[in-house]
């Protein structure tokens, strides 16, 4: 059974940098789609940035030139780089793997990411989420 499991969040200053961590067990990074999906207090689930078994990227456009998502194969984690962020970057952390990984966007089921996580369950293993904080 597949499970994964987030580290890193914590609190910094408009500006600075935070690295989260997802390490997967049961599976390999490079057999399945890993990433981020976050949730802000009150607005809907977003799916921030994915990597796929082969090593492509997306990254939401909010996100594109601050964020970096990389694999590494051997320790079996996915990582996170964030930088220059942005008090609007506050937000529990959800790290997911699936087959393929699927936006909430405009979906009715995605107005939290509690509610899109129940929705996919079937289809994607989520984390246990961690909480960014980025404060002006």
């Amino acid at each position: 059974e597949v499970q994964v499991a987030e580290s890193g969040g914590g609190s910094v200053q408009a500006g600075g940098s935070l690295r989260l961590s997802c390490t997967i067990s049961g599976g390999t990074v490079d057999e399945v789609d890993m990433g981020w999906y976050r949730q802000v207090p009150g607005k809907p689930c977003v799916l921030v940035s994915t990597i796929s078994s082969d090593g492509r990227a997306y990254y939401v456009d909010t996100v594109k030139g601050r964020f970096t998502i990389s694999q590494d194969n051997a320790k079996k984690m996915v990582h996170l780089q964030m930088n220059l962020l942005k008090p609007e970057d506050t937000a529990v952390y959800y790290c997911a793997a699936a087959d393929s990984l699927h936006s909430p966007q405009g979906d009715r089921h995605g107005s939290t990411c509690l509610n899109w996580n129940s929705y996919v369950r079937n289809l994607e293993v989520w984390g246990q989420g961690t909480m960014v904080t980025v404060s002006s």
